[in-house]
């Protein structure tokens, strides 16, 4: 398969314009969105949905939050990421697999629903977890675009995917939110570095290769004009563009900071080989062998009730 994005190159990195709709032939007709959302997501290249979900939701899964954070404390299990220099958790992987609550919550139909309208297509979880980043000692996570990593280390086609973070802690400007670039989700930035064998056990903590240089970035902000950040109450929903550049400050604040996460990749966009000619990222990192398509269902989080919408 031809490689419409290359990337890890040797000398100097370049700038080019995506080749992949943003919006994937849908209208305001196709789901919950309307169109001056959809126009907003298109040109910013996300979009953040304050109260998606009710006090009384928030509250459950807050309470599910903290529980699947005792189960994993001790837990040495590969996807069950620790802070590069300490033992707090920094993230829980594949968690709609590991955690019948989470599968549940990956397949509501409030967020699939919106997921299907912008990738014009049915959809399945390429990537789940849960972000951690406690008060005083969460640590940054620096400029990426998630697109450049899962092409080049697991394969994904092309630019049809995106990430959907629900925000289970209050988001405030100081706790480590993220921050994105307007209009960076456009453009594909190259990167410098060859990619090593088992990458993966050093970037989830900290990513040193895929990281786009200076100069890229001060390029994507002039032509964005500006950084924004997702801050908000818990229980709003961010959606992002799978090339939008993004990335988070640490947080020195007394206040935590957490989401779920749950990266939805079109049916018609399955993993092929990495682009970087390495092995495959693990699976509970890159979805390669379950790859139905989510049934939409409701989700009565105080009543515990699951239906098919």
């Amino acid at each position: 398969m031809k490689d419409l994005y290359p990337s890890r190159i040797k000398g100097n990195p370049k700038i080019f314009e995506r080749m992949d709709p943003v919006i994937h032939d849908s209208t305001e007709q196709d789901g919950p969105l309307n169109q001056k959302e959809l126009d907003f997501y298109e040109d910013n290249g996300y979009l953040f949905i304050p109260n998606l979900f009710s006090e009384a939701e928030v509250e459950v899964l807050q309470k599910e939050l903290k529980r699947n954070m005792e189960d994993n404390q001790g837990s040495d299990a590969p996807h069950v990421v620790k802070e590069a220099q300490s033992d707090e958790i920094r993230s829980v992987f594949d968690v709609h697999n590991h955690d019948e609550f989470f599968q549940d919550l990956s397949s509501h139909e409030r967020i699939v629903n919106i997921a299907q309208q912008l990738l014009g297509s049915q959809v399945y979880i390429n990537q789940s977890r849960i972000n951690f980043k406690p008060g005083f000692k969460g640590k940054d996570f620096y400029w990426h675009s998630d697109f450049e990593t899962w092409h080049m280390e697991d394969g994904m086609p092309r630019m049809r995917a995106v990430s959907c973070s629900i925000i289970l802690t209050d988001n405030y400007h100081y706790n480590g939110p993220l921050l994105l670039i307007p209009g960076s989700h456009r453009w594909y930035v190259q990167c410098v570095g060859e990619t090593p064998d088992n990458h993966f056990e050093q970037s989830l903590k900290m990513q040193n290769i895929g990281v786009p240089d200076h100069d890229s970035i001060n390029w994507l902000l002039e032509k964005g004009g500006k950084i924004d950040s997702a801050t908000g109450p818990a229980g709003s929903v961010l959606f992002f563009e799978c090339n939008t550049m993004h990335g988070s400050n640490s947080n020195i604040s007394p206040m935590p900071r957490s989401n779920v996460f749950f990266v939805f990749n079109s049916i018609e966009n399955k993993l092929v080989e990495p682009f970087a000619n390495t092995s495959p990222r693990p699976e509970f990192i890159a979805n390669r062998t379950n790859v139905k398509p989510i049934e939409p269902k409701t989700f009565d989080f105080t009543k515990k009730k699951i239906a098919m919408s």
